[in-house]
């Protein structure tokens, strides 16, 4: 495993971090869960993201026990608050003090731990001050329940905004986690600069793109039974219906022989390709099967040559997605 620091952070993430969004309490069961937690650990990995809402608290539990007995010095743990959680009463949502401050008590609890290392607004809440969610971070902060802090899915123009609140509260904010991979590079004309300009890096989730870029999609074939694209309840299906046209289908298929004179499958491809950016600290890979982690793991690491980059976008150029503005909050 190979490190990189967070922002202008003293803080290390692995290359390759270990989510859990639509897998842990949810998709598959414990035993499989904890296998494949136990294969992040045996990997190098040691950088673990979830959030409260993820099978609606579940999968925190689910994490919070895989990584119980562990040395907590030598993990790095993120979750994330904004989604509704509990009953679904009026301030069991969002970015306002009374929320964060509960929520966050309760994923402690539930990771079965003293503090989180990186602590994420899930999405922007345009209902809230900023001021008030970021004087309630710093509080956190201050009492050493949250090292540093982090967004998820914020707008160039929201980053900005944030970072000079944190600055006069002195609060490290140092990540945005948006989703980001050779389909989807939304954040790299406005996000990308501004994180740069603020000493913020980028954990990027879906960099095989809900598993489209693996090439097990096939043009002009049904979806394959148990993938992500037949996961209606957990919203996985929802998420990748986007890049199930036959286009793009037909695309993918033609990088295989792209990544076969690299020496990696279609996956370690997917993976590598996020990592050549500077701006990303670290790429989030889930899994249902440990053999899924130990092959994305094999990405870390690796350079890609330019040719072979450039070569990646003229097979995909046409259906790659750039439009800065679907980076958005509800």
């Amino acid at each position: 495993m190979e490190f990189r620091r967070l922002g202008r952070s003293g803080l290390s993430v692995s290359e390759v971090s270990y989510g859990n969004w639509l897998t842990h309490g949810s998709q598959i069961e414990e035993e499989q869960a904890q296998a494949c937690i136990k294969a992040a650990l045996d990997a190098g990995i040691t950088t673990f993201d979830t959030a409260d809402v993820y099978a609606n608290t579940a999968a925190e539990s689910v994490l919070g026990r895989g990584l119980a007995g562990q040395r907590r010095e030598s993990l790095e743990i993120l979750t994330k608050v904004f989604g509704p959680t509990g009953p679904g009463g009026p301030n069991d949502k969002g970015l306002g003090r009374k929320h964060i401050m509960e929520a966050a008590h309760g994923s402690l609890k539930r990771l079965r731990t003293d503090y989180i290392d990186v602590y994420q607004a899930h999405r922007f809440d345009r209902t809230v001050p900023l001021e008030e969610t970021f004087l309630a971070f710093a509080d956190l902060v201050r009492q050493g329940k949250v090292l540093y802090v982090g967004v998820s899915e914020w707008t160039a123009e929201e980053i900005t905004r944030g970072a000079a609140i944190a600055r006069e509260l002195k609060v490290p904010f140092i990540s945005n986690q948006p989703q980001y991979n050779a389909l989807w590079r939304v954040i790299e004309s406005r996000v990308i600069p501004a994180s740069e300009r603020e000493g913020i890096s980028q954990i990027v989730w879906s960099p095989i793109a809900q598993g489209v870029l693996t090439g097990k999609y096939r043009p002009g074939q049904p979806v394959p039974e148990g993938s992500r694209a037949t996961d209606e309840k957990g919203g996985g299906a929802n998420v990748v219906k986007r890049f199930l046209d036959e286009d793009v289908l037909e695309r993918v298929q033609r990088l295989r022989p792209l990544a076969e004179q690299a020496g990696l499958s279609p996956a370690q491809l997917a993976v590598a390709w996020v990592l050549q950016n500077p701006n990303v600290a670290s790429a989030i890979i889930g899994a249902s099967r440990p053999e899924q982690v130990h092959e994305n793991v094999k990405a870390v690491g690796v350079k890609l040559e330019h040719e072979l980059l450039r070569e990646i976008d003229t097979v995909l150029e046409g259906v790659i997605e750039r439009d800065p503005e679907l980076t958005q909050s509800p």
